[in-house]
């Protein structure tokens, strides 16, 4: 699977960890950023980077982490098309793909320790979207807010 990751200057260290995690499972990353902690910058910038990713095709899923996973979140929920969700625990980061579609993961790399990220990302990427009737339909109406709102 292509997992595209991004984060801001608090997450930093985290992304790297999570990076080199992801190949260890044999995922192909690409790495949007940010490349130089030391620099001021923004969560916003690197969901759209990570946003664009998923939309284009050249990633299937996408993680994010600045400090508390929370402006992250909130930023790539603003993108048509991207559903983030923030997970501090296993079952919302596996449930939040099987019945919401979650295509982002959101994470903060000041509330979460390293051990803990890697099991977040050992719940997410395996998990499918069930297609059962009930979340369909669910995502469905998510969708349409999209382009009512």
């Amino acid at each position: 699977m292509k997992i595209s990751i991004g984060a801001d200057h608090a997450g930093y260290e985290m992304k790297q960890d999570l990076i080199e995690f992801i190949r260890k499972l044999g995922h192909e990353v690409h790495d949007v950023g940010t490349f130089e902690p030391g620099k001021p910058d923004d969560y916003p910038d690197y969901a759209v980077l990570v946003a664009q990713d998923l939309r284009s095709g050249a990633a299937e899923r996408g993680v994010l982490v600045c400090g508390s996973g929370v402006g992250a979140s909130v930023a790539a929920n603003k993108i048509r098309g991207i559903r983030a969700g923030l997970c501090h625990d296993t079952y919302s980061a596996h449930q939040g793909v099987e019945h919401d579609d979650m295509n982002v993961l959101c994470l903060g790399s000041r509330i979460v320790g390293e051990a803990l990220a890697i099991e977040l990302m050992r719940a997410f990427l395996p998990a499918q979207f069930t297609h059962e009737a009930r979340h369909e339909r669910r995502l469905a109406k998510v969708m349409q807010l999209e382009t009512e709102n």
